[in-house]
């Protein structure tokens, strides 16, 4: 047996997976194409030096993965605006219209999945990745393989980026619940659950094992092919071997809205799940001239459609209490499906809501998900009322410490005042270590609720205090040997975060991450923002009376100064390093691999692009360097092969800094 005959059975069994997945027209039955792929999977294994990278064999699902690589876009997947009614559309189209008279639309199916983007080299799929924030995605490469609809090979051997939905189809849905049900285990909420979960799997053989689909929707970027509309790129997409969305022409806004109305009835036809209609102009030179935001197109808009609504009881309602002590009424509900989704609790936002809407437990209520998203009650069915029901009254004791409540005069929302309510503490610790603020990797909520009960942890200070407690973190359960060193290097290395991420991280109210870092940026020392006095911090732009009242009574308390002085002799940073914004780097293209000894890999993006570089996802000929650290991967070694400079952090820094660096 050649080679050249395994080529030709592996292109008789990929001209079959077409037919079968994408034409939906089978050429053999399923007995002879098993016999194909396992005749194939035999040869392949006597001859593994003929195994290609698109082999049909390859979407069987490899070895467990230990995580996912991070991915950073080098442009960002940016999100849709949303229209909720026809003047929404309206308004867009006069919108479009002022600046391109002569645009004309395009209407697909906003797909109810997981976005992800898939990156092809000289015809052959390298990587795929989830949207994440839009900026960093994660590395789902060996799972996407596993679905049947993403082309390992093109027709063309062209360098491309496209963007697509992975979803799951209702039927396959509900059949793989049923096998869920059947093995007791618990099943999916919904489709869109199912499928990101799947995806998300470490064990590529357990995604095989789903019957996850996609449709591509955007072609990002191509090399030799310049499309003028975007019905031209998705016939080029499809030709290529990728199943796209379906799509209408449309030239008046009021067709559109026409068709609005009727998908938004007949959606419930469709074999997968939609939660509404993307609307864009066709023509690409005008989406140019249109431009974005900074979060979303402006050639484009999303029409979603009103939330689907059900009828259920009010069991009781509880209450939780948050971060900033917030007391927030939860109504426990009889299970309904909403949406796909099997619902049983909804919030009741504060005590005003529930008394404007004269909600009772016992009462019957009209539920529905605000955007599709978080289910809310909407009103009570008040003609199904028996006069048994029960009138809420918000707790005069906070319902997990006990203390008293107290709601201020003209606020709506009733607080716990006990800072040391441990439910509080446990939601501030939670915010201190997420992404945007200190970012400690291995210390999510599950760690955190370990720590707190067994009184490791009690404040952030603690945190940097984890090292002389090693040995006892080893015997905790669910943590190892290896997750308590890889915990305490990321403690470690977040001591070096920015001041703007210490200042988001320490939970000011009303104190979110842009107003961090304006307030790092002006003020430029911690001591400096703890000795701010409202009417300074309101001549700051963006900063209103409120905020700058809160952040003073913030500083006020001398619980919070311990705590941040506990965290200055821990080492952590309390100054903002001044941004260089110099054209060091201009002209020279990065990419990034593993993890960084200091930074991570927001920080670094940002270093790079503030002294006028740019960063790629994937490695190329016209990559100039391969910022490298520990755990890197196929990069590295891309990297090697085409003699792209390697740089380490230290390097790089040096780099910046225009004191160059011996190579």
């Amino acid at each position: 047996m050649s080679n050249a005959q395994i080529e030709a059975l592996r292109k008789k069994i990929a001209a079959y997976d077409r037919a079968y997945y994408l034409d939906d027209a089978p050429l053999v039955l399923d007995y002879e194409y098993d016999q194909l792929m396992q005749e194939l999977i035999a040869l392949e294994t006597a001859n593994p030096q003929w195994i290609t990278p698109d082999s049909p064999t390859q979407r069987v699902g490899g070895s467990p993965l230990a995580g996912f690589d991070k991915v950073v876009y080098s442009h960002p997947k940016l999100s849709l605006g949303n229209a909720f009614d026809p003047g929404n559309l309206r308004d867009f189209d006069r919108r479009v219209r002022q600046t391109c008279p002569e645009a004309s639309y395009v209407v697909e199916y906003k797909f109810d999945g997981l976005t992800v983007v898939l990156n092809y080299e000289n015809g052959l799929f390298v990587r795929g990745a989830t949207r994440g924030d839009g900026e960093v995605g994660e590395n789902v490469t060996a799972n996407l393989k596993t679905i049947r609809t993403i082309p390992l090979g093109l027709s063309e051997p062209v360098t491309l980026e496209v963007r697509g939905e992975v979803f799951m189809g209702k039927a396959d849905f509900e059949k793989l619940n049923q096998r869920r049900l059947a093995a007791e285990e618990s099943p999916f909420a919904n489709p869109r659950n199912a499928a990101a979960g799947s995806l998300r799997q470490l064990d590529p053989r357990l995604t095989a094992s789903r019957p996850l689909d996609i449709f591509v929707f955007n072609l990002e970027v191509v090399e030799g092919f310049e499309p003028k509309t975007h019905r031209e790129t998705l016939n080029y997409l499809k030709d290529l071997g990728f199943k796209t969305s379906t799509i209408k022409a449309f030239s008046d806004i009021e067709a559109i809205i026409d068709y609005c109305r009727l998908m938004e009835v007949e959606r419930r036809n469709l074999p997968f799940e939609i939660d509404g209609l993307v609307i864009k102009v066709d023509e690409l030179a005008f989406r140019e001239r249109l431009g974005n935001t900074s979060k979303s197109p402006r050639w484009a808009i999303a029409y979603k459609f009103a939330p689907d609504q059900a009828v259920t009881t009010v069991v009781a309602i509880t209450v939780q209490v948050g971060r900033t002590g917030a007391l927030t009424p939860v109504a426990e509900l009889e299970p309904v499906s909403l949406a796909g989704s099997v619902i049983s609790r909804a919030t009741l936002h504060n005590e005003d809501n529930i008394s404007t809407k004269d909600i009772r437990i016992g009462d019957q209520v009209v539920i529905q998900k605000a955007g599709d998203v978080i289910p809310e009650v909407d009103h009570v069915v008040f003609e199904k009322r028996s006069g048994n029901e029960v009138v809420f009254q918000m707790p005069k004791r906070c319902p997990v410490c006990d203390e008293p409540t107290f709601r201020i005069a003209g606020e709506a929302v009733t607080k716990c005042l006990n800072m040391a309510c441990p439910a509080q503490v446990f939601r501030k610790l939670v915010h201190f270590t997420s992404r945007d603020a200190m970012n400690i990797e291995g210390l999510g909520p599950g760690v955190l609720r370990l720590l707190m009960d067994d009184k490791l942890v009690v404040n952030p200070v603690d945190i940097y205090h984890l090292d002389e407690k090693r040995e006892q973190l080893i015997t905790l359960e669910k943590l190892g040997e290896k997750s308590v060193d890889n915990l305490l290097v990321a403690i470690q290395a977040s001591k070096k975060r920015e001041l703007s991420r210490l200042i988001f991280g320490l939970g000011i109210p009303l104190v979110g991450a842009r107003g961090a870092k304006i307030l790092a940026e002006h003020y430029q020392k911690m001591d400096n923002l703890i000795l701010a006095q409202v009417e300074d911090l309101k001549a700051i732009f963006e900063i209103g009376e409120k905020m700058a009242t809160e952040i003073v009574d913030f500083f006020k308390t001398p619980t919070n100064i311990e705590i941040i002085r506990g965290l200055e002799a821990a080492g952590l940073n309390m100054i903002q390093e001044t941004r260089i914004d110099s054209q060091t780097l201009a002209g020279k293209t990065f990419v990034l691999t593993g993890t960084l000894p200091t930074l991570d890999r927001r920080e670094a993006k940002a270093l790079i692009e503030a002294n006028g570089g740019k960063v790629a996802g994937s490695v190329s000929k016209k990559t100039d360097f391969l910022l490298s650290g520990e755990k890197s991967g196929s990069k590295y070694e891309k990297a090697q092969s085409l003699g792209i400079t390697i740089i380490d952090e230290e390097a790089f820094l040096a780099l910046v800094t225009g004191g160059g660096f011996d190579l």
